[in-house]
């Protein structure tokens, strides 16, 4: 069969690798792609929000699937816009999208259907968020209700910066129309823990945990980026902490977004946070994590097309996710002063010395070719560096190893991913 990804990250190179795979897949294309996608791909400079180019190309190429990546397009409707067409795709609807494409719409579903989250309240006036703040408990986080490429969280420790965030987002809209409305909730602590899961609108199947690390610098610090990197398993998500969210968060999600009219087929990415109080939602994304992903489908012995199309048919209850009694470390390769103001087009060296090393793998975040062939950096994170190992200590250490064959100018990274394993 003929596939095609739309994307071109570190996401869409992992998926792109895994499907490729794949006894069933013949020929395999991505738009528009990135210079490592291309090795396993034929790239296409199509743009993700381009439907009409999309589904054009599609139809030209007789594709028999289409897998959507990243978070605009399905937000945006590019499943509706290929269902209409007649093509076969994978991910969610606009409709079911707005699972992760609106936060209000999200926190009220889960007030609406007893499923732990923070406490919170949504404001669409600056000024009641404003007077919201000034008697509120700190600290408090403050969320964009639209999409921000994962930046649209403030945790606020003080007064000041809550106003601070409050103007940050709804009044210099710095993320755009995103902040026009804000979900202002409570500030939770605990562990951290992201579950990756696939589901055909009744039936959910639960991947294997992982565990993203946001802040820029070490030590958590700095500010909020797309993911520095990330470790997989997470061993605080216990079978205890496995049995309540299957029970209390993850079968009433996809119940809630059926009987709302709003039947989800794709992926469903939960963000938990495992408070004193017991595990309670944190985010849904409604699509693979970045860098998630990158550790996740490593470890996966699954034929990943076969899942999809179980999805899309409705027929997951008869699939068995099967993941590697192993452990996977992702640390992000990003250019110095991400997230905010970074060099691009700086070549790239050593990337070679993952084509034969069993266990190894570097997945282009921001790549591309420059008029020469080289490969050289196109964004704000360049690599996501994995490395499988019997367990994480091993792993970390693999992936640790692994950065230090890729050079660029400018590399930065940290150098605590995963630290949390040696606490566990």
């Amino acid at each position: 069969m003929k596939v095609l990804i739309v994307g071109g990250g570190g996401r869409e190179h992992a998926i792109a690798w895994k499907v490729a795979q794949s006894k069933k897949v013949d020929k395999l294309y991505c738009a528009p792609g990135n210079a490592g996608i291309a090795g396993v791909a034929e790239c296409v400079d199509i743009g993700v929000m381009d439907f009409d180019k999309l589904t054009a190309f599609a139809r030209e190429k007789d594709i028999d699937l289409t897998i959507i990546g990243p978070d605009d397009p399905l937000a945006a409707g590019a499943v509706d816009a290929f269902e209409a067409v007649g093509l076969r795709v994978f991910g969610p609807r606009k409709n079911a999208a707005i699972l992760e494409a609106s936060k209000a719409f999200s926190k009220d579903l889960m007030k609406k259907y007893h499923i732990p989250t923070a406490a919170y309240e949504t404001f669409d006036s600056p000024e009641k968020a404003l007077e919201y703040v000034e008697t509120a408990d700190m600290p408090i986080v403050l969320k964009a209700d639209g999409l921000a490429l994962g930046k649209g969280v403030l945790i606020c420790s003080t007064r000041e910066e809550a106003r601070e965030g409050v103007r940050t987002l709804m009044l210099d809209k710095q993320f755009g129309s995103a902040g026009d409305r804000i979900v202002v909730e409570e500030f939770m602590t605990g562990r951290e823990v992201s579950v990756l899961s696939f589901v055909d609108g009744k039936t959910i199947k639960v991947m294997t945990s992982a565990q993203d690390h946001k802040r820029a610098k070490d030590g958590d610090q700095g500010l909020n980026t797309g993911g520095m990197g990330t470790f997989s398993p997470s061993p605080f998500y216990t079978p205890e902490v496995a049995a309540f969210c299957k029970e209390q968060i993850f079968q009433p999600t996809v119940d809630a977004m059926r009987k709302e009219g709003r039947e989800f087929k794709g992926i469903i990415f939960f963000g938990l946070m495992l408070t004193e109080k017991g595990p309670k939602v944190l985010e849904y994304n409604a699509r693979f994590g970045d860098p998630e992903t990158q550790v996740v489908l490593p470890r996966m012995k699954n034929d990943l097309v076969e899942v999809f199309e179980a999805c899309i048919d409705g027929t997951l209850d008869q699939v068995d996710l099967d993941f590697e009694d192993n452990a996977a470390v992702c640390v992000v390769l990003a250019s110095d002063g991400y997230p905010e103001h970074y060099e691009k087009g700086l070549p790239i060296t050593g990337l070679e010395e993952f084509e034969h090393r069993e266990g190894y793998y570097v997945f282009h975040a921001g790549s591309r070719f420059d008029s020469q062939g080289r490969i050289v950096t196109n964004g704000g994170r360049v690599l996501g560096v994995t490395a499988l190992g019997e367990d994480l200590k091993k792993a970390r250490a693999n992936a640790y190893e692994a950065t230090k064959w890729v050079h660029f100018d400018n590399k930065y990274m940290r150098h605590d991913i995963g630290k949390a394993i040696d606490e566990a």
